[in-house]
């Protein structure tokens, strides 16, 4: 739940367990950001830092940036799949509708680097094509959906080896949004939280 002392007291029950790792569930259920970030950051600066940190039912994209910084290690979502069923793909700069008929002559991959099935084969007018007749148009949306999330950790977990955790946020945050003005209050609020400015 969203009980700051009830969740104190489940994490201590959880650590007295000794556990191989930890999950934390019961976010992701509608509750407004300002409240889901605090909540995980109250659960990650209670936790042991040297066990893996599972957030349950995360997948959009400036969520899962946002809860690497603020501790977590690994999650799971429906939202690659589910999104792909409506003709949504991920890409580092928002989502792509491919249903819509301003790709059906759009010879292009749906991600100019990436290197899924779906990008290496497949151009956006006949994804877009696909999605608008047959599942499998929702088929090659998620390979590419998922591949993308794959690649995100990937370089999130990159960019902490390398020190370089920030400037990766930076960059990610302007590419996805397109600039500060139109940054989520609560990532802001949050990430400062943990010493990344995303404001200048």
């Amino acid at each position: 739940g969203l009980d700051p002392d009830l969740r104190r007291k489940c994490v201590e029950e959880m650590v007295k367990r000794d556990t191989p790792g930890y999950a934390i569930g019961g976010l992701s259920g509608g509750e407004e950001k300002d409240i889901f970030w605090r909540i995980v950051t109250l659960c990650t600066d209670l936790l042991p830092d040297h066990k893996p940190i599972y957030c349950m039912g995360v997948g959009y994209t400036e969520d899962l940036i946002v809860c690497s910084a603020l501790g977590v290690d690994m999650f799971d979502c429906v939202f690659p799949t589910r999104t792909a069923r409506f003709g949504n793909a991920l890409t580092p700069t928002g989502t792509l509708n491919l249903k819509s008929s301003k790709f059906s002559q759009d010879f292009r991959p749906i991600e100019e680097d990436c290197d899924c099935l779906t990008c290496k084969s497949f151009t956006r007018a006949y994804v877009h094509l696909q999605s608008t007749r047959e599942t499998v148009g929702c088929h090659l949306i998620t390979i590419h959906n998922v591949s993308y999330q794959l690649r995100l950790m990937r370089n999130i977990r990159n960019a902490i080896a390398e020190n370089r955790f920030p400037q990766f946020i930076q960059k990610s945050f302007k590419d996805l949004f397109g600039g500060p003005d139109r940054y989520p209050e609560w990532a802001v609020n949050a990430l400062k939280s943990v010493d990344v400015t995303l404001l200048p």
